[in-house]
């Protein structure tokens, strides 16, 4: 009987273990499920997709841990998938402008047919460094071989950070915004041709990058491994590309912007016509709301 006795508190232990290790394995899983979002909603805003073994692309890097010491914003490490950021932490009341510099094959030969027309929009580069704000620039190769003055004046500014937005603005996945789909065996080589051609104008530079139409799969972020980035989307989308007036642009973003927010705007003038017309009263909208422009890597705690 008192066998019996001293046996059940240990089966009840037993149990409760047992119990106890179920429940860990639910809620802290070994492995998510393809593409999920880890992280997203959170403090910090970052979205990271894991790659699981095998995932690391044939022909990448030596994989490290980590970036080295003194390694430039975004760089990241190379044996696992990009990490996917939105915003930054959600305290404080710093929000990041991004501008992107789009330019694509048909952009550039309606350039070179003569046409007189402009994407680079020198208005809002003259108001930003009028006034001393902050701004990160996602540039394309195509542009900036397009506008090798107006990029030396961008890396020539402390205040700006250069990232990269591809080399000719194609789409990375299939339904892109009608964009000319890039062949899988070509993206590690054009955005490393990219921050090759950026990198030659110094200044701020970084390991941002931002994909067309923000369009991204796990096949797009495996082949950008090896270059040990950071992807940059945004929480801010101003709608700004084709607009036709310039209050729907501030609506958007003074609507959505918070603390640790990153703000998407174009410089590109011919399809971007209202955002310089926007910037002033975007700039008015966040001083009202306590919030300050800052460089991006400031915003995702890099820099």
């Amino acid at each position: 009987m008192s066998v019996k006795t001293s046996r059940v508190p240990l089966l009840a232990t037993l149990v409760a273990v047992l119990g106890a290790l179920t429940l860990l394995a639910v809620l802290n899983p070994l492995r998510q499920p393809e593409g999920a979002d880890l992280g997203q909603g959170s403090e910090s805003g970052a979205r990271f997709v894991e790659a699981e073994a095998g995932d690391r692309p044939e022909g990448s890097a030596t994989p490290s841990s980590t970036p080295p010491a003194g390694a430039l914003p975004g760089a990241t490490r190379t044996d696992a998938l990009p990490p996917v950021v939105d915003h930054g932490p959600r305290r404080g009341n710093k929000v990041a402008l991004t501008f992107d510099a789009d330019m694509t094959d048909a952009m550039r030969r309606q350039l070179r047919g003569g046409a007189g027309t402009s994407y680079a929009n020198l208005k809002i580069i003259d108001r930003l460094e009028r006034e001393g704000v902050p701004a990160t620039f996602f540039l394309t190769g195509m542009w900036v071989e397009q506008y090798p003055k107006v990029t030396r004046r961008l890396a020539a500014n402390p205040r700006f950070e250069l990232a990269n937005h591809t080399y000719g603005h194609l789409a990375f996945t299939a339904d892109c915004y009608g964009l000319p789909r890039i062949d899988r065996r070509e993206m590690t080589a054009d955005v490393a041709r990219t921050f090759d051609l950026v990198s030659a104008y110094g200044g701020r530079q970084t390991r941002y990058f931002r994909f067309p139409g923000l369009c991204h799969d796990r096949t797009a972020l495996t082949a950008l491994a090896p270059l040990g980035l950071t992807v940059v989307d945004g929480d801010v989308v101003s709608g700004d590309p084709f607009a036709t007036a310039w209050q729907p642009i501030v609506r958007a973003v003074l609507d959505q912007v918070r603390p640790g927010s990153v703000i998407v705007l174009h410089v590109t003038e011919a399809n971007a016509p209202m955002t310089d017309e926007a910037l002033p009263h975007i700039l008015a909208g966040l001083a009202e709301r306590g919030l300050e422009p800052a460089l991006l890597s400031e915003v995702l705690g890099a820099g």
